[in-house]
């Protein structure tokens, strides 16, 4: 089975975020955090949650960026069991079970969103559109192709670059 982890390629998350997941945590989207409170009425560190945000399921930090990545049964019974665990908690649901269900739909939907080869980073984008949440998500692919710039040794040179700007 494969889900979302969590990924991160700088420390920008550690600073638009109150709390930033840490690299290599299974995700959610995490749409549901927001279910209580008016999205238009977030502001700063929340609004970037709100617009940009999967949720670590070790932390429940934010990270900007996930990739696909292949999740044992063991690991996705543990993912299971946090998710539920902080379902309850923070967002009172009723008993155990509304909580494992809550859980396992949301962490359905994220194994759906990782119908692509390992290590495709997926980036996220939530707005509000007509007074409903939108969700919105995208997939970036490594490139197999020649970098765009080299470095030569002294004294080595090539003639003037023309690269393709469409196709990178």
């Amino acid at each position: 089975m494969k889900l979302p982890r969590t990924l991160r390629l700088d420390a920008s998350d550690t600073v638009i975020f109150d709390r930033a997941a840490a690299p290599g945590e299974w995700a959610v989207p995490g749409g549901f955090a927001f279910w209580e409170g008016d999205p238009a009425r977030l502001g700063g560190k929340q609004r970037q949650a709100f617009r940009a945000g999967f949720l670590g399921l070790g932390s429940f930090g934010w990270s900007t960026l996930v990739e696909v990545a292949e999740a044992s049964e063991a690991e996705h019974a543990a993912a299971l069991g946090s998710l539920a665990a902080h379902i309850a908690a923070t967002y009172g649901a009723p008993d155990a079970a509304a909580a494992q269900a809550a859980a396992a739909e949301e962490l359905a939907f994220a194994a759906s969103l990782c119908e692509h080869p390992p290590g495709t980073v997926l980036a996220l984008s939530r707005s509000l559109e007509e007074g409903a949440v939108r969700e919105r998500f995208r997939t970036l692919h490594r490139r197999d192709q020649a970098p765009v710039f080299a470095i030569l040794p002294d004294g080595q040179e090539e003639g003037p670059m023309r690269p393709d700007l469409t196709r990178l």
